[in-house]
């Protein structure tokens, strides 16, 4: 029997001009023994002073005032049924999802190279630490992270391609010749001289060069802040086509290189809850309502964009959906989560790839 619960919720925002538009992805993902989240916040964008409601339906799990949560257990194995609907006045809206509950042991038995690529999300290193944190726990492949850049805080392990205020576009254009390398921010690691001079993106030289000619099972990209960031906050359309073209782009170069890699997309995270927080970052120019306008648009987006191309090895990544926009934050960043909040978007990646570790699970 499903779980069918309602609550309120007050959505307070700067603009009336909003209608009710909810949004999930085609999956959501748990492991048994660890907590899974949905923040109902972060699915709806809706007007000012709005009075919602939510009811929230799936045959596990427990709904709380601000989320479905989940610690799953091992009985839970398996693909669940999950249903979000959300009232305001008399607009409704429902959105479906499935959830995937993934052996614990899944993968157990495999070894895998997997590549971590973002912008100062990334950089920051604590989501990466956690991600090599759960993989090292029992029940799990062996595992090696590939790539250039090793901050000091990265865990024992861990290396990545993340790089403060990065983008897209700068992943395939970006080009110093003089220092490159390592982990240079100036400097695409994708990206070498032709004979020419000229610089070209060439994504199995890194591989060869870079990685000990150890070519990823599993990719992950968090990007899209930076690309759509100061976008237009009503009509950022053009600035979030602009950034698929140059997706489009990067990817086409990537898969060239890692034909049989799986690639997950992860969902742009929605920024902190405090406007205090974007006035402190960013004084009066950015608010974090126009971002929240934006991030939502852009998740819309990338779900449409991206849901249907399994087949080419393309994936979708919630991390929007695990991730408390009040305790998850610090007091004073807009975009930049605290320890509670990096360790969400790591266990949400865990989740993926452990879905993607255990190919049965689609068959339940």
């Amino acid at each position: 029997m499903a779980l069918r619960l309602s609550l309120l919720l007050f959505v307070s925002v700067l603009t009336a001009e909003a209608s009710v538009r909810l949004t999930l992805p085609p999956h959501i993902y748990a492991v048994p023994g660890g907590e899974m989240n949905v923040f109902f916040a972060n699915t709806v964008l809706v007007g000012a002073g709005n009075k919602v409601s939510f009811e929230c339906e799936c045959p596990i799990g427990e709904v709380k005032s601000d989320r479905w949560t989940l610690v799953a257990k091992d009985a839970h194995v398996g693909r669940h049924s999950f249903q979000l609907t959300v009232k305001d006045g008399e607009r409704v809206e429902t959105a479906k999802t499935t959830l995937v509950v993934s052996p614990r042991r899944a993968g157990a038995d495999a070894s895998i190279e997997l590549l971590v690529m973002g912008d100062s999300l990334t950089h920051a290193t604590h989501y990466p630490n956690e991600l090599a944190r759960l993989l090292t726990q029992p029940g799990n492949p062996k595992w090696q992270m590939i790539g250039t850049h090793r901050p000091r805080s990265a865990r024992e392990g861990v290396r990545h391609e993340g790089y403060g205020g990065w983008s897209w576009v700068r992943f395939r254009t970006k080009f110093e010749p003089k220092r490159p390398y390592p982990g240079k921010t100036n400097s695409s690691p994708f990206v070498y001289p032709d004979a020419k001079g000229k610089p070209q993106v060439d994504v199995a030289r890194f591989f060869e060069e870079h990685c000990q000619g150890k070519v990823p099972d599993f990719i992950t990209i968090m990007l899209g802040i930076n690309d759509c960031f100061s976008a237009t906050p009503d009509a950022p359309d053009g600035r979030i086509d602009l950034m698929f073209r140059e997706a489009e782009l990067l990817l086409k170069d990537i898969r060239r290189a890692a034909p049989e890699a799986k690639i997950g997309i992860c969902l742009t995270t929605p920024g902190n809850s405090r406007d205090a927080a974007f006035v402190a970052n960013y004084k009066h120019r950015y608010s974090r309502w126009g971002w929240r306008q934006i991030q939502h648009r852009l998740v819309e987006k990338q779900i449409e964009h991206f849901k249907d191309r399994t087949e080419e090895n393309l994936f979708l990544i919630p991390t929007q959906l695990n991730l408390d926009v009040v305790d998850g934050y610090p007091a004073n960043n807009g975009v930049h989560p605290n320890q509670v909040g990096y360790a969400q978007i790591g266990a949400t990646i865990y989740s993926w790839l452990k879905a993607h570790l255990d190919g049965a699970i689609w068959e339940r």
